[in-house]
């Protein structure tokens, strides 16, 4: 008789379990379960093991070859706080977040509330806003090498008045230029975030602000920021992983020149790692752009939610 009321007890015991793991609905764990072994295999498992490698004397040997990896502690981390040139490309990285982020939510909240009041013509404009964030990087840069290189057509227009030196060549000017260029490539994709905030935002408001006398910029600054509040907290989020991410554009049209003047943390992690053979100090590189990124996000994320 005991045995059977505990089996009793148990059993909604077992399944308040299951339901706490699994949800209330066990099919949508299941439908979701692909994506998760993905994140799982392709970022958790390799992201473990650059931690791994941060800490230990890594270095690439021949397939089948055993060597010792010894634990080396904070050596690593100590030795890439020592890098000028680590100091240089966070630097630089700071100077292309500072320049992306306000860029980025100005321009993609004023270009979206243009395009959300425009009547005709308003999916082409979309779509020409867009076309850059689709369109592969590589053709993209070719364009602005096109431009600003020292014979380009931007030096052309200017005579006299272009930098000397040139537009890539200029160490004052290159990480402020690639800046501009990021933030105009993915600028597209933000309008739309900004586009589908401003279609939720109620049209009564701004009639009722409009019979209250308030003007364009007024209506503008007491119904449609606020309304669009959330978007501008993702946007910037984005942003600041973008911004952690940093490598095809410094890559493609500088190298990281002149002089390391356009030198990120994830193309002096590819140096290190890859052409200088060192996976270790790359791995605790990562670590600490890892890191400082995840510090940012949630510092910018407190401050737009308290502003909220």
């Amino acid at each position: 008789m005991t045995a059977l009321i505990s089996q009793r007890d148990g059993s909604p015991r077992r399944r308040r379990r299951l339901q706490r793991w699994l949800g209330e609905n066990p099919l949508g764990m299941l439908l979701s379960a692909p994506y998760i072994a993905f994140v799982v295999v392709v970022f958790l498992v390799p992201f473990g093991f650059g931690v791994w490698m941060s800490f230990h004397d890594f270095f690439f040997t021949a397939p089948g070859v055993q060597v010792p990896q010894p634990f080396v502690g904070f050596d690593n981390f100590a030795q890439v706080l020592a890098d000028p040139q680590v100091h240089q490309a966070f630097l630089n990285l700071l100077v292309f977040l500072v320049i992306n982020v306000p860029l980025t939510v100005v321009l993609g909240l004023l270009l979206s509330t243009g395009l959300n009041a425009v009547v005709h013509w308003k999916g082409f404009f979309r779509v020409a806003y867009y076309i850059p964030y689709v369109t592969a990087s590589v053709a993209t840069i070719a364009v602005w090498i096109f431009l600003f290189n020292g014979n380009g057509v931007v030096n052309t227009l200017l005579g006299e008045l272009a930098p000397d030196p040139t537009w890539l060549a200029n160490p004052a000017i290159i990480m402020p230029l690639i800046a501009v260029y990021v933030t105009w490539k993915n600028l597209g994709f933000y309008i739309l975030l900004y586009l589908a905030a401003l279609q939720n935002v109620p049209q009564e408001q701004y009639e009722a602000a409009q019979l209250d006398g308030a003007g364009r910029w007024q209506r503008f600054r007491s119904v449609t920021l606020p309304g669009v509040a959330p978007v501008t907290s993702l946007v910037i989020l984005l942003s600041i992983i973008t911004t952690g991410q940093i490598f095809t554009e410094p890559y493609l049209l500088t190298g990281g020149g002149p002089n390391g003047a356009s030198l990120t943390p994830a193309l002096l992690m590819y140096q290190k790692g890859i052409q200088q053979g060192q996976p270790d100090i790359a791995a605790a590189i990562g670590m600490i752009l890892v890191l400082l990124v995840m510090i940012v996000s949630l510092a910018s994320r407190r401050l737009t939610e308290r502003k909220n």
